[in-house]
């Protein structure tokens, strides 16, 4: 059904070729100020394609994104009572 995607992080040395990008994956954000842009892929061709990327002329190195390893469950989810009472004090 869904297949698990993998965000990867390309440093370009100029913006001129963002737009051949998008043959490789999707482009979801490109920065003009630090030269980079973010591509989803299928986590199965992850690795041939960083590969390919890393192997074009106008790519400074290719990074993968830990975006999908990070926990997004916090734990400590509910406010303290204290620090509750504290903000009603303006109110």
């Amino acid at each position: 059904m869904f297949m698990k995607r993998q965000g990867l992080i390309v440093w370009l040395y100029n913006l001129k070729n963002t737009k051949m990008l998008r043959r490789y994956g999707n482009v979801h954000f490109v920065s003009k100020r630090m030269k980079y842009a973010v591509l989803y892929c299928n986590q199965n061709e992850f690795e041939t394609l960083s590969e390919k990327l890393e192997s074009l002329p106008f790519i400074k190195k290719v990074e993968p994104s830990y975006k999908s390893d990070l926990k997004t469950e916090f734990e400590n989810a509910k406010p303290d009572k204290a620090k509750e009472y504290d903000y009603r004090i303006g109110l």
